[in-house]
């Protein structure tokens, strides 16, 4: 793509030397000779990723937006791989390590943006309808225990590795190892939007804002709703994947950069929520974040029955039996200093949750364990899937690992007091 740079000084040499010009009408233009480096062209603002245009493992909310758009836009972002672009295939799990040592305090992600949506206002919604996306052809997944203790079990797994994948688009498969494929499901990791505080804050942890949700939802067709704390929103995206499981328990996910994420940024004006929500064709969703996971799971139910009484219109009671006979609960993720859980809700004819079997199937191997800790629970269930599809299947149990991060489904069941239930499967069909 063109230097953006260059486009800003063309575009304000069109005038004679000595003549005023008037200001356009058109933000897009507006918001070009102002030194935005988003471009309007054939009806979308593109933002591609450059050096201009993203950071690296901060968001601040003093950020120069990269882009101004009113609300209703079209945007096709480009994004970046992590630690700009410098977790690329070949490179070595030293330095992938030391790029993450040698930089404390800021994430590994590459963000694209901010994007600023005209009109958007604090206490209202921005909406982020995600139309397409376009993975690279090559990703990354990486466990990094060492000095930095990151992953579900750094002291299990105390050998560092990364592992490089290429996506074959036309069947929607990546090769894991001979014999054994993964679906390419891509879906970002990172949709933010500015938090109030001031300052820089770190991409890792998520919040009420977004942000490193790892939710893997949110594919085509799904609508993002976040909560607005700023003047124009200020929305990024990046952290972006094309194969998560439930927990990303070996640290990351298959980590690419998308060639084109192409989202509409809508205004719902004074409407105020507490947490982000996402749409699908088929539910919507509900989420919990917190440093503790039993804690993320009393926020999500909080949450849940929130939305049924604002949305649903269902007092409060009936709310909270809805919730527990149709609210299909589900870990995100378990990695990033804050741990996350999500609630699915049918859309129509009130389905029941996807089972939560507690042996072996026919279509997956599963574990299941029972702890007064929901943390704890999945420790025990998370491990053992490790061990079976290790032992099972003949994998080294680093690659086990590995897999399980990238294609386990983990499910919360009963939750009381003294009893806090897990179910991870992991299906069969990935053997080939």
């Amino acid at each position: 793509m063109a230097n953006s740079k260059q486009k800003t000084s063309n575009v304000s040499s069109t005038a004679e030397p000595g003549v005023q010009r008037s200001r356009p009408k058109r933000p897009e233009i507006r918001a070009l000779q102002e030194g935005h480096v988003g471009q309007f062209q054939g009806g979308v603002y593109l933002l591609p990723a450059t050096d201009e245009t993203v950071q690296w493992g901060w968001f601040d909310n003093a950020e120069r937006p990269r882009a101004r758009i009113p609300a209703g836009s079209t945007v096709v972002m480009e994004t970046m791989m992590a630690s700009l672009n410098q977790v690329l295939p070949g490179v070595d799990m030293d330095t992938i390590t030391r790029l993450r040592v040698n930089h404390p305090g800021r994430g590994p992600h590459t963000i694209t943006g901010p994007v600023f949506v005209e009109g958007a206002m604090p206490g209202d919604t921005l909406c982020v309808r995600i139309n397409r996306i376009v993975p690279r052809s090559y990703g990354a997944n990486w466990n990094m225990p060492g000095p930095l203790q990151l992953g579900q079990f750094p002291d299990v797994f105390t050998e560092p590795q990364v592992k490089y994948f290429y996506f074959d688009m036309a069947r929607g498969v990546t090769e894991f190892l001979p014999g054994i494929e993964i679906p390419v499901r891509p879906f970002p990791g990172i949709v933010a939007v500015a938090r109030e505080e001031s300052g820089p804050y770190s991409t890792v942890p998520p919040g009420t804002f977004g942000g490193n949700l790892d939710i893997r939802e949110m594919t085509e067709g799904s609508v993002v709703h976040l909560p607005v704390f700023v003047e124009g929103a200020l929305f990024w995206s990046g952290d972006s994947h094309a194969a998560q499981g439930n927990g990303e328990i070996n640290l990351t996910a298959i980590e690419t950069a998308f060639s084109e994420l192409n989202v509409t940024i809508d205004v719902i004006k004074r409407q105020t929520i507490a947490w982000p929500r996402i749409e699908t064709p088929t539910h919507w969703i509900t989420v919990g974040y917190d440093h503790d996971l039993d804690r993320a799971l009393e926020i999500l139910e909080e949450e849940t029955v929130r939305f049924l009484v604002d949305v649903a219109r269902l007092r409060g009671t009936d709310a909270r039996a809805f919730m527990t006979t149709y609210g299909d609960f589900r870990v995100s993720e378990v990695v990033n200093q804050v741990k996350g859980v999500y609630c699915m809700l049918p859309k129509k004819a009130w389905h029941r949750p996807a089972s939560r079997p507690l042996r072996e199937n026919r279509a997956s191997f599963v574990t299941h364990a029972v702890d007064a800790s929901l943390m704890q629970a999945m420790n025990h269930a998370a491990l053992e899937m490790i061990d079976v599809v290790a032992s099972r299947q003949r994998l080294r149990r680093i690659d086990a690992y590995s897999l399980a991060s990238l294609a386990m489904d983990t499910r919360i069941g009963r939750v009381e007091p003294g009893a806090r239930e897990i179910h991870c499967l992991i299906p069969k069909s990935l053997w080939i």
